[in-house]
């Protein structure tokens, strides 16, 4: 049987859209539900339980002061394809957590921007079993050079959506 969770059900509603119309529906509904990544005009390029792409055309509300695509906006980039791929694999009953996020910048951009975030079968694996853990989600980011502008590294954890009756009465105040 497939995995299922409420963000992959969501995305299955869809399957009635046309194909080539899928990226901008799916990047106008997450736009709404995340709105810094609608603000940014993020497009959903390709979506799977293995690997999600997500892109940025370099326009006016993106750009920094030499007309290339904002720092932000490449960490922001880079965090949602990240994001969405281990949101693609977590039970409905967890929560996902960005640990750390690493942008080391390489060189000057050129043009627009993709990020490919990618999971291993074990990542997936992982983030299907466990009850809490971490994994480090391999995210490549590239301009229209194709060479990477930017070196990223996301560290995502995931915990139960609800604590535990027993961690809610030890942190409660006297």
């Amino acid at each position: 049987m497939a995995f299922s969770n409420a963000l992959t059900r969501n995305i299955g509603r869809l399957s009635f859209v046309p194909q080539a119309l899928r990226p901008g529906l799916i990047s106008r509904l997450f736009g709404k539900v995340v709105p810094f990544v609608g603000t940014a005009g993020l497009l959903y390029e390709s979506l799977s339980s293995e690997k999600v792409v997500v892109s940025l055309r370099n326009r006016r509300p993106v750009q920094n002061h030499i007309k290339g695509i904002h720092a932000a906006a490449m960490a922001l980039l880079a965090e949602t394809a990240s994001g969405f791929v281990v949101g693609m694999n977590l039970p409905d009953d967890k929560l996902p957590l960005i640990k750390s996020l690493k942008v080391d910048f390489l060189k000057r951009t050129q043009g627009s921007m993709k990020a490919v975030a990618t999971l291993t079968p074990e990542q997936i694996t992982l983030i299907r079993t466990q009850p809490k853990g971490e994994v480090l989600v391999e995210t490549l980011v590239t301009d229209e050079s194709n060479e990477p502008p930017v070196r990223c590294e996301m560290l995502w954890a995931w915990v139960p959506k609800k604590r535990s009756s027993a961690a809610s009465v030890e942190n409660k105040p006297s």
